[in-house]
Order: structure tokens, then sequence, then C-alpha cells
């Protein structure tokens, strides 16, 4: 049976988060005025972040809540959050009592907007009851619904992708060049589309699409750090346009196709007959 907190005058009980990133880094933080140490992650203290209000409800309604924080702690940089880092983050908040270190869950959820202003920044957080609100049944589209090498792709990512060295980069155009650790000469026209994954440097364990190419060079869809080096390792993936011609001619995975090409559209409804012969005279 979980504890009722809150049910004396004066009580040892204090806020915790739980940021578990998309990049594979997990912080955490408690409105204690020292750090706590549990779950295996140590909770540096913040007092200044706070959860500014949680709703939670017993119908299948999404539960909203809502942080704000000042960027007081150098775990969390105004960087960090104008490229993406905490996009997408798994949060935890619950209650610890810091005496005893017995402690409750509140909100699950993950980070959607995040705003900033004069120092401070806040975060709307999405529940899981937000996927009830999500269509399950799939619409019809020309093109192949499922994301490259993912469910209902089926393709092992690992065949198509390969690790790559940073040769150079234009931060002007967002543009990079990459060297594969063979010397062979990469072909930008499989890439495009396709991801790129930072091992180390500045971006480390962050993901960029790459959006477009030239003969010798790719751009991506985040800003790229200048700080990082030449050399500075990647995962490259392959890209996909999504046509039945790539995923049966370049791949051989025409039977996982998820799409319906030759399904007529809406102008079918608006297009006139044509006669099968001439007119009368």
């Amino acid at each position: 049976m979980s504890r009722v907190w809150f049910t004396g005058d004066l009580e040892t009980v204090a806020t915790f988060w739980r940021l578990d990133r998309r990049d594979g880094v997990t912080l955490g933080f408690t409105t204690h005025d020292a750090d706590l140490w549990f779950d295996g992650l140590l909770h540096r203290a913040s007092p200044g972040m706070v959860p500014s209000s949680i709703r939670k409800s017993a119908g299948f309604e999404p539960d909203n809540a809502e942080v704000r924080g000042s960027l007081t702690h150098e775990a969390i940089s105004a960087d960090d959050l104008a490229t993406g880092r905490y996009d997408g983050a798994r949060v935890t908040i619950g209650l610890v009592d810091w005496e005893t270190g017995e402690r409750d869950r509140l909100y699950t959820g993950t980070i959607g907007s995040i705003s900033q202003e004069d120092g401070a920044f806040s975060a709307d957080l999405v529940s899981r009851k937000e996927d009830f609100a999500r269509d399950p049944v799939p619409r019809t589209s020309p093109s192949c619904r499922a994301a490259f090498c993912g469910p209902g792709c089926n393709l092992a990512a690992q065949r198509f992708t390969i690790e790559v060295r940073l040769a150079d980069l234009d931060i002007e155009d967002n543009t990079l060049s990459l060297e594969a650790p063979s010397d062979a000469a990469l072909d930008p026209a499989l890439y495009a589309g396709g991801a790129l994954r930072w091992l180390e440097g500045p971006q480390a364990g962050m993901t960029m699409r790459v959006i477009g190419m030239t003969e010798s060079r790719l751009m991506v869809d985040a800003p790229l750090d200048a700080q990082a080096p030449p050399g500075t390792r990647a995962f490259l993936r392959e890209g996909c346009d999504h046509t039945l011609e790539t995923c049966g001619a370049r791949f051989g995975n025409a039977a996982n196709f998820r799409g319906e090409p030759f399904l007529p559209g809406n102008d079918m409804l608006t297009r006139y007959p044509a006669p099968d012969g001439p007119g009368p005279a």
C-alpha cells in the first residue's frame, strides 16, 4: 500500500524529476537543498525547478503537466534546449522522503513544447494517455508509411549503416563532408533522407536527418556545431524515398511495402468517361 503524503504539519518531503533523454543521457533533480541518491541515479539539488501544475484524471483524456525552472544548473543549458537534446525526453515526477528514501511517482510523460524567456524555461509535458487520442487505423497512401528499417519495413538497420568520420563542415550552409574508414568514396545519393548519429564530439548522441545533398556534401536538418573537430566519428544510415520502385529494385523488400501505389485517388470521381469510339457524324 502506497504512503499517504502530507498527513502531518511538517514532513521531510521533496519533489524529484528524472529526465531520460533520447541520446541516452539520464538526469535527476530534486527540490531538496542537498543531492539525493536513489534508483541508481544522483538527483542533484535544484530548488529552482518546480512543477507549476499537474492535472490527472480517471478517464482517457490526456493528463497535463508543466514544469518551470531557471537555467542555473550546469546540467541544463540554453544551448542544449535550443538544439533539441530535451525534445521528446521521458519525464518522471514524484515525491521522495529525504530521510527514509521512500518515494512515489506522481506523473510520467514526455516533454512536448519548450519555451525560454529571461534565463528561465518552461516545458509542457505530455502523458502516455495522449496515445489514446491517436487514430491507430492507417490511411492509404501511394508511398510507404513505414519508417526505413523500422516496424513494418523489417530491414536490419546494420546492413545500411556505416561508421564515418567528419572531414569538414560549413556552418553557413549547414553542410558537411564525411569520410568512410575504408577510404571508399561515399555516394551522397544513397543517403538522401537518411540519418547521421554522432558518436563523439560536442553533439555526441544526437541524430540528424539528411535533407539535402550535393556531389560530395550532405545537408542536415539540425544546426552543426563549429567546435566539432575533423575526425569526429558518427554512424551514417542510408535513406529511402518510400516509393515501390526503390523498395523493390534497391532493397528487394517489395513484399513489406506499406503503401497503395496503384489505388485510384479522389480525382477519379471528377474524371469524365472517355468515349470508346468516334461519336455520331
